[in-house]
């Protein structure tokens, strides 16, 4: 699917969460079932729109950018944890009236859909995490003291104050570091992502749109033992991808699967970390299948 199918586009809509202006796209068709797309760190809403463009006929699909990312608020301060994430998704169902919901996130939003859907189970109706579980953890809670923790988050706040963000000098140099951060993509995706995930800066160079300082994630937040019991309580079925290519481990074999009520997982092969760019068809035929059951 390239760029010149993405006819009919989405509308951009603002909400609020914790006084930050925040953005979604909303695909229309209001009245179908709800389908909310989670994009990962150091992404943007517009990621989804080859997903999207291939379900909304189906459903009323809505896909925001997540604080300090796309066109939302930057967050004033350097904590973004995932609870504060939880909190904009919920903030952003109850204000679009958003029922029994098809949950499904990439990476760090992936981990943020399985939170959302343990906190709040009575309004999801089918999960897919994709790489949201990340590397099968190790050691105890307590594995690292707090303190390191704390020194090392300050330490790197630090240092991303005084980074200034990448400026590239075209937006044809901004594409081709695109296309080199995840050889998968084609063309035609890496420069929709290019063009929907940068700013021309006011010297005519682009920078990505996303915050530098998310990349310093907060010490101070959910454990591995509270994430683990927000997972139990998640009741719809859920499904776990990765792709056979990437970092991630596999939650069946990690014996991860085994936390939830009613999951499964699915590798992909010939793919990485972003498994519904890199075998975008494949992706949707497993995702789709899923939503019939």
């Amino acid at each position: 699917m390239t760029d010149s199918m993405l006819k009919g586009g989405p509308t951009s809509h603002i909400y609020f969460s914790q006084r930050l202006r925040l953005h979604y796209v909303d695909w229309g068709n209001e009245g179908a079932a709800a389908m909310l797309l989670v994009h990962g760190g150091r992404d943007h809403c517009r990621n989804w729109d080859w997903v999207a463009q291939a379900l909304k006929s189906d459903y009323h699909v809505i896909a925001p950018d997540l604080r300090g990312h796309g066109d939302s608020q930057w967050l004033v301060g350097g904590a973004y944890t995932t609870i504060d994430y939880v909190y904009d998704i919920a903030q952003l169902v109850r204000q679009t009236g958003l029922r029994d919901i098809v949950l499904v996130g990439h990476s760090m939003g992936g981990s943020v859909s399985l939170a959302y859907a343990g906190l709040y189970p009575d309004t999801v109706v089918k999960l897919v995490s994709i790489e949201g579980m990340g590397m099968s953890a190790t050691g105890s809670d307590d594995s690292t003291p707090g303190h390191e923790r704390l020194v090392d988050w300050v330490r790197n706040l630090r240092e991303l104050s005084g980074r200034i963000p990448k400026r590239y000098p075209t937006l044809e140099d901004a594409f081709q570091r695109m296309q080199q951060a995840n050889p998968h993509l084609t063309e035609a995706q890496a420069r929709h992502l290019t063009i929907h995930g940068s700013n021309q800066n006011e010297d005519g160079t682009f920078s990505w749109k996303f915050d530098n300082y998310m990349r310093a994630w907060s010490p101070i937040g959910l454990s591995a033992r509270q994430t683990y019991g927000l997972y139990r309580r998640i009741t719809c079925p859920t499904l776990l991808v990765h792709g056979a290519e990437s970092w991630a481990s596999d939650p069946e074999q990690d014996g991860r699967v085994d936390i939830f009520q009613d999951a499964r997982s699915v590798g992909i092969e010939d793919a990485g970390h972003w498994v519904h760019h890199d075998q975008l068809d494949r992706f949707l035929d497993i995702l789709t299948d899923f939503l019939s059951e």
